[in-house]
């Protein structure tokens, strides 16, 4: 047994570490077909070689996806963002994150949730499955640091703080991040996702912006804590007001980006997962922006 097996405190310092101060979000790196992993070992390659210190696969993404991008790197964190507790049995996720540490030790993070009632049959009692699930990967011997949740509620952040590394919030913003630090307290990660458009026009990047959104305001889960935030029905029509849009996604030229992504920093983060946002399918890899986003927000290699 080493200090970090005993030592909540050492555990966090060594994951905030491990994380880096921004990280990539993409649903494209977690890419299925054959055809693509030459494609997709290229990018994550790259990624590290940037700086990026976290790649996340976005959407329902799994262990196994995450597999041939802890293989085509040396030395970033990978992880899921998020793997849907409905899908997985715990027992598999425990064997396929057990086999993985095993070849790369350390260098991936389970992070869970339980998705959305509308897209998935299963859903029931979320909370209370949630908790049942970390019950049985403690009794596989997933470790508590090697894992995070995908929470926004006040109960579920609290449960993120006490059964796992931190939070990996969703579609938030700087003052979601700062009442969340406050619940978490200043041991738990506190990583959120937030999404870029690099465009200038405020009309192409509200537009982009709008299209993104727009499954988005179907979903309960986000537009309760919309409310909570204090947004109101108005603020979800026509695709999302501007205050809404604004707050939700960082726009604009390059000082205003990361001036944005910043207040999530000042507010309490650990780390930022940044989502490219473009007229592109969400499948395509934005090189471009990545390099880009990287000579803006990390120090020169």
């Amino acid at each position: 047994m080493t200090d970090d097996d005993t030592n909540p405190t050492g555990d966090s310092a060594q994951l905030r570490a491990s994380l880096g101060r921004y990280g990539v979000w993409s649903i494209a790196l977690r890419s299925e077909d054959p055809d693509r992993r030459d494609e997709l070992a290229d990018a994550a390659a790259e990624l590290e070689e940037l700086g990026f210190g976290t790649l996340w696969l976005g959407g329902s993404s799994s262990v196994r996806n995450a597999v041939p991008i802890v293989g085509a790197t040396s030395r970033v964190t990978v992880g899921t963002s998020i793997q849907s507790i409905w899908q997985h049995e715990a027992a598999d996720a425990a064997r396929e994150f057990t086999e993985l540490d095993a070849t790369h030790p350390g260098r991936f993070l389970l992070g869970l949730g339980v998705a959305h009632a509308q897209n998935t049959e299963q859903y029931r009692r979320p909370y209370s499955s949630l908790v049942s699930y970390l019950d049985a990967l403690d009794a596989a011997g997933v470790p508590a640091h090697r894992r995070v949740l995908a929470a926004i509620g006040p109960r579920s952040l609290k449960l993120a703080a006490d059964r796992a590394a931190g939070t990996i919030p969703y579609l938030v913003t700087p003052e979601y991040t700062a009442e969340a630090r406050r619940t978490l307290g200043e041991t738990a990660l506190l990583a959120p996702e937030f999404k870029v458009v690099l465009e200038t026009d405020p009309s192409v990047a509200r537009g982009l912006a709008r299209a993104s959104l727009a499954p988005y305001l179907k979903m309960p889960n986000y537009t309760n804590n919309f409310r909570r935030l204090g947004f109101t029905e108005d603020d979800f029509t026509a695709g999302g007001s501007d205050r809404l849009i604004d707050a939700l996604y960082a726009w604009g030229g390059d000082d205003r980006v990361r001036d944005r992504l910043e207040e999530f920093h000042t507010a309490g983060a650990d780390h930022v997962a940044v989502q490219v946002v473009s007229d592109a399918s969400r499948e395509d890899l934005p090189r471009d922006a990545w390099r880009r986003l990287a000579g803006l927000l990390l120090p020169a290699a």
